[in-house]
């Protein structure tokens, strides 16, 4: 099963090409703020590097969010145009599981609460515990909390941009997500067939007024 892997929901842009479990292409930008410029022509370089066209990947994944607002918006439009063109599935991966797992990967960690900075003094927070096959599992609810409400809720090792903002000496706030642990949770859910059609590749803010203006919301 050959899968294309979109991250675009951190400051970065990252894409992956796995073939069954085997990592085939993987590539990250760390431009901030740059998805829409580069997004495309990394996914055309993964395509000519592994010498495939887009009608032969069987199945799309993406960081679905939460996130930056603009990048998860992007990388739902680019997963859901891609996948209305070559009428593939496509598996909406959380951006917090993804970064759990790049957790997992980069130094071993099983129990992690993901902490990303949402902005207006607000962070989106969940915990995951490693399984039987290797991937981060969801304990609880994905959520949008103020810090202090935030720092309540701390189980595990924090991991994530917003690991400082509740304990100013976390070790791992530097870890991020890339392609490469969407493509491997992807390769996880479609394995199982736990995919969506194009239309309802849809993206989660958890922030329900997030297409407002900042001072629209009251938060200036």
């Amino acid at each position: 099963m050959k899968l294309l892997a979109l991250e675009t929901a951190n400051e970065q842009c990252s894409v992956a090409i796995t073939d069954d479990t085997n990592l085939v292409f993987n590539t990250v930008n760390h431009q901030a703020k740059m998805q829409t410029q580069t997004l495309l022509p990394m996914i055309e370089q993964g395509l000519q590097q592994c010498e495939i066209q887009s009608n032969q990947i069987n199945v799309i994944a993406f960081s679905r969010g939460p996130g930056s607002f603009s990048g998860v918006r992007i990388n739902a439009a680019v997963a859901q145009a891609l996948a209305w063109a070559n009428d593939l599935p496509v598996v909406p991966v959380s951006t917090l599981q993804a970064l759990a797992q790049a957790a997992y990967r980069l130094h071993g960690l099983t129990e992690v609460t993901t902490v990303l900075d949402a902005k207006m003094k607000e962070v989106y927070l969940a915990h995951f515990v490693l399984d039987e096959n290797k991937v981060m599992q969801a304990v609880g609810e994905e959520q949008l909390l103020n810090y202090l409400d935030a720092q309540a809720q701390i189980k595990f090792t924090l991991v994530g941009s917003g690991a400082a903002l509740l304990k100013p000496l976390a070790t791992f706030g530097g870890i991020v997500a890339t392609a490469e642990d969407v493509a491997y949770l992807g390769q996880y859910y479609a394995a199982k067939k736990a995919w969506v059609s194009a239309e309802y590749a849809l993206p989660v803010y958890l922030r329900d007024n997030a297409w407002k203006k900042i001072a629209d919301q009251g938060k200036a």
